[in-house]
């Protein structure tokens, strides 16, 4: 395929990196929501993202192969289409009020996302120049920031009222009670997840009747193939690739420091700092912005600079923010937080690029592994929330996580992604 083939395709695929974007960066307005109507503390509300990151460890590799078996396309807009129910689900998820239910629909739209990342990210770097790639994909990551900001800045106020009562501290002549305050916060939740399921839908039919390259080892097998189809499904031979494993750890520790800090930023905006909702939101949005214009900037500053280079700077200077938010805590460590956002934007891809250079014909299954390193997200933003929730007195030294997790990115810049074998 000729280079200047490549826009149509690429565009179409970078309209994924906004899908997915805008549900995983509802989930902070999730959890605070999540704290109302199902009476939760923050550790309870955080498994809201243990239950939406694990189908992204359980279902790569399977995704892996039915995208070997059909093509990406069809990956695509199968993910497309589970999204989109996962999100029409909360209709009645509303009538239960169950935290349990939602849970299961996060899982349900997480599956869809994952077919959608597991394919969108080996595109981009396939499609154009190798030595391009990482800048390809950071161009492609700008689209996930864009819906990063709209989810934060705007869907979250949709979602969240501004009030946040208890069963004590609401107003004895509140109409209908407490009951009706319940069902009128659960009822918030509805149209967000609505317009996401109408946006998956509708991007789905433009994928049903556009024309995909295929790459790679997608698509028809050969007699040879068959015969040895069940090895060759996904090649666990990949990670004895160094830069390979050593990426997947670092993606690990990058997506759970990077969603520990994303999960908590509106809790610790209205526990900890004090900010009215609507405030807290705002910031939100300023924080998602930073990400937005990280992405941006990095992506033109890689012309001129080594991505491995560029990630070990940005994870340095995120270690030092880390520890700003630890000594000083309250808005110093919020204003330091919307440093560290900056600093994040261009990690995941920087390191998912890398990861995948001179893999070949595994390039699918590296790509499998790397979206698996995001259970990092299922557990260790737990582990920060339980610090938080554990020690109120000294919240802020949860964040020892997050400036652990950007010492392993630090290192992977310096020297884990070498290509050595």
């Amino acid at each position: 395929m000729k280079k200047n083939t490549y826009t149509i395709p690429l565009a179409l695929v970078f309209s994924l990196f906004f899908l997915w974007a805008i549900s995983s960066n509802l989930l902070p307005t999730m959890i605070r929501q999540l704290m109302k109507t199902c009476e939760l503390n923050t550790f309870e509300a955080s498994f809201t993202e243990t239950a939406y990151w694990l189908a992204y460890f359980i279902f790569p590799i399977p995704i892996a192969m039915f995208m070997k078996r059909y093509s990406y396309k069809a990956g695509i807009i199968f993910g497309l289409i589970l999204a989109a129910i996962g999100g029409l689900l909360f209709f009645p998820a509303a009538i239960l009020k169950e935290y349990w239910a939602y849970l299961c629909i996060f899982f349900i739209i997480a599956t869809g996302m994952c077919f959608l990342e597991t394919a969108a990210n080996p595109y981009v770097t396939v499609l154009g120049a190798p030595e391009t790639a990482p800048r390809r994909l950071n161009l492609a990551q700008s689209f996930n920031g864009l819906g990063a900001f709209i989810a934060a800045m705007f869907l979250s106020k949709l979602i969240l009222s501004g009030t946040h009562y208890t069963r004590e501290t609401l107003p004895v002549d509140y109409p209908g009670g407490w009951q009706a305050y319940i069902q009128l916060e659960t009822d918030a939740m509805k149209l967000p997840y609505l317009i996401l399921a109408l946006l998956l839908i509708a991007i789905a039919i433009v994928f049903v009747f556009s024309k995909l390259p295929k790459i790679g080892d997608e698509g028809a097998e050969t007699s040879s193939e068959k015969s040895d189809k069940k090895e060759k499904l996904i090649d666990f031979g990949v990670l004895k690739h160094s830069h390979l494993r050593w990426g997947v750890i670092a993606q690990f520790f990058y997506n759970g420091g990077q969603t520990a800090i994303n999960s908590l930023f509106l809790v610790y905006c209205c526990t900890y700092a004090g900010l009215p909702e609507d405030t807290a939101t705002t910031f939100f949005g300023l924080y998602m912005l930073a990400f937005l214009l990280g992405r941006w900037i990095g992506t033109g500053l890689m012309v001129k600079f080594r991505p491995q280079d560029m990630l070990l700077i940005y994870a340095l200077m995120n270690i030092l923010l880390c520890g700003v938010v630890m000594i000083w805590g309250g808005m110093v460590g919020l204003y330091a937080m919307l440093a560290i956002s900056f600093f994040m934007s261009i990690m995941y891809p920087t390191q998912f690029s890398l990861a995948l250079k001179g893999l070949g014909n595994q390039t699918k299954s590296g790509s499998a592994f790397l979206v698996m390193a995001i259970v990092g997200n299922a557990c260790l933003p737990q582990l920060t929330a339980y610090f938080m929730h554990a020690n109120e007195h000294i919240y802020y030294m949860a964040y020892c996580v997050p400036m652990i997790c950007f010492v392993f990115c630090a290192y992977y810049g310096w020297k884990g992604y070498k290509v050595i074998d």
